[in-house]
């Protein structure tokens, strides 16, 4: 009976990316979290120089530069792959692109560790949340990220673009913030870690490389659907 009530009417619009381009796009996420940026770096350096507290302060800016990414990049991703057909596949061959340059960044001769770090002069809470967002904000890392990457994961066909950008984006805040509010709160142990055992920084470096490398492949070959 009920059946026959609701015969006819249209199916909720789907919101949400299927489940394995979402696992996708968090390993892609989590291997351009591991990959020492900007961020990182300056998210580092405070800590190491200031403490722990001051780096989660810095990494407060950080996540609302994200924010502001995800809103702009979610707004424009859905004008443009509704005003221009091809447009999704240009940006999917962008990101692959992108992420064979991440994996040279990692595994090329002469890369430098993100813990080796110069002191700095000590910055109140309001500046080092002001830097965390401009850091953030100036990082062609992030910029280059969601507007390339991102759209590789978008399905037009599963439903509303624009609730997908969000809901990726959301997925990529949460694993960046996780792991650099671990990286600020243990920059110190970890640099001292690293100093006495160099062959694990190499190790970590070439693993980070092969998973970007892998996954741009994938990308780079995987059709449409």
């Amino acid at each position: 009976m009920l059946v026959g009530m609701f015969h006819g009417y249209p199916r909720p619009e789907k919101i949400m990316p299927d489940t394995s381009s979402l696992l996708a796009f968090g390993l892609v996420a989590l291997g351009m979290a591991l990959t020492p940026g900007p961020n990182m770096i300056y998210l580092v350096s405070r800590s190491i120089s200031q403490g722990p507290r001051a780096g989660l302060v810095s990494l407060g800016g950080v996540a609302l530069g994200f924010v502001f990414y995800m809103l702009c990049a979610a707004l424009g991703i859905t004008a443009l792959v509704m005003a221009v057909p091809y447009a999704y596949d240009a940006l999917r061959a962008g990101g692959a692109i992108y992420l064979l340059y991440l994996a040279w960044q990692a595994v090329r001769p002469g890369g430098r560790s993100p813990f080796q770090v110069r002191e700095l002069p000590r910055d109140g809470p309001g500046k080092l949340f002001a830097m965390g967002f401009l850091t953030n904000l100036l990082n062609p890392k992030i910029a280059v990220m969601y507007l390339s990457l991102l759209p590789q994961f978008i399905q037009p066909e599963q439903g509303s673009v624009l609730m997908q950008s969000f809901m990726l984006g959301a997925t990529q805040i949460a694993i960046s913030m996780s792991v650099n509010a671990t990286v600020a709160i243990m920059a110190g142990s970890i640099a001292a870690f690293l100093a006495r055992r160099p062959l694990w920084l190499v190790a970590q470096r070439w693993l980070r490389g092969t998973v970007l490398a892998g996954l741009a492949v994938r990308m780079a070959t995987e059709a449409r659907r």
